[in-house]
């Protein structure tokens, strides 16, 4: 370990940590993310990001808007950042050109906005766990962690099957929400509504049906749409399929300002009465 990293680490809360462990597994966060996921105010989080900024940990670039203006920051971790993460984890010192070809990969790449809806959906659900107690964000993992081998076996696991299966499934993100005494293991499926036909997203079932037979785990998968049209056709080809996996469906113009995928925005298929709250969708004991 460097004599700069641990100088540097010596000037990080606990927070931070937090904070440069998403941006290594996630990439990148815009500064509303950030502030709504770990801090009390905008402001402050700002405030924080512009001290980590002169550290040397972060780093952070602005996109330009097509029609004008540019979007919020967007913060990546820098190359002394990446050292810091990677002693954290006891991982091998990175190369020296790490950040800067993970910058330029971002910075150049077309699906950005993809990539910053899926970690908008995970940090809503961090600020909601902020805002209430008796909730938690436990697990938040990026698609690469579920296709390792050996992805899904718990700690006691022996079972060699488990323990050497490679998941046909790339979700989005991985989870588990706590609400009280329910907790929801849940893979996301996150649809911007242009890149993908809708058969497409029921052909993925299959892969989770896979996961289920090897695992023993029945995980629903939540597919964050972008309308409720969209929804509808989605439910429609579900139900031609047959398809009797745990599913559920929420899109943007259901949640809308001021509500998260914490609340009753779930639509659970075969189409039920009403909307369901994230914790409702537990499996059962």
């Amino acid at each position: 370990m460097s004599d700069l990293v641990l100088r540097v680490q010596s000037q990080l809360t606990g927070r931070d940590h937090v904070l440069l462990g998403w941006l290594a597994d996630h990439e990148v966060l815009t500064s509303f993310q950030i502030a709504h996921a770990l801090f009390p105010t905008l402001d402050y989080a700002q405030e924080r990001l512009r001290k980590l900024t002169l550290l040397g940990v972060v780093d952070r670039f602005r996109p330009q808007k097509p029609d004008g203006g540019s979007h919020p920051y967007h913060y990546v971790l820098a190359q002394l950042g990446v050292e810091v993460v990677s002693a954290q984890r006891g991982e091998d010192l990175p190369r020296k050109d790490r950040a800067r070809k993970r910058r330029w990969h971002l910075t150049n790449r077309a699906n950005l906005p993809h990539l910053l809806g899926t970690n908008q959906f995970f940090t809503d659900l961090a600020g909601h766990a902020r805002t209430h107690p008796d909730s938690q964000l436990v697990r938040w993992w990026p698609a690469a962690r579920c296709q390792g081998t050996g992805a899904f076996a718990t700690p006691d696991n022996k079972d060699i099957a488990i323990l050497a299966y490679t998941a046909r499934v790339r979700p989005d993100g991985h989870g588990i929400w706590a609400e009280h005494d329910q907790r929801v293991p849940f893979f996301l499926e996150y649809d911007t509504g242009t890149e993908r036909p809708l058969h497409r997203l029921v052909d993925k079932i299959d892969g989770y049906l896979d996961l289920a037979a090897v695992t023993g785990q029945i995980w629903p998968v939540l597919f964050w749409l972008h309308s409720t049209t969209r929804e509808h056709r989605l439910h429609h080809l579900l139900t031609q399929a047959g398809i009797a996996y745990p599913v559920a469906t929420a899109t943007h113009d259901v949640t809308g300002p001021g509500r998260d995928p914490a609340e009753a925005v779930w639509w659970i298929h075969p189409a039920g009465a009403g909307r369901f709250r994230l914790a409702d969708l537990a499996p059962p004991d």
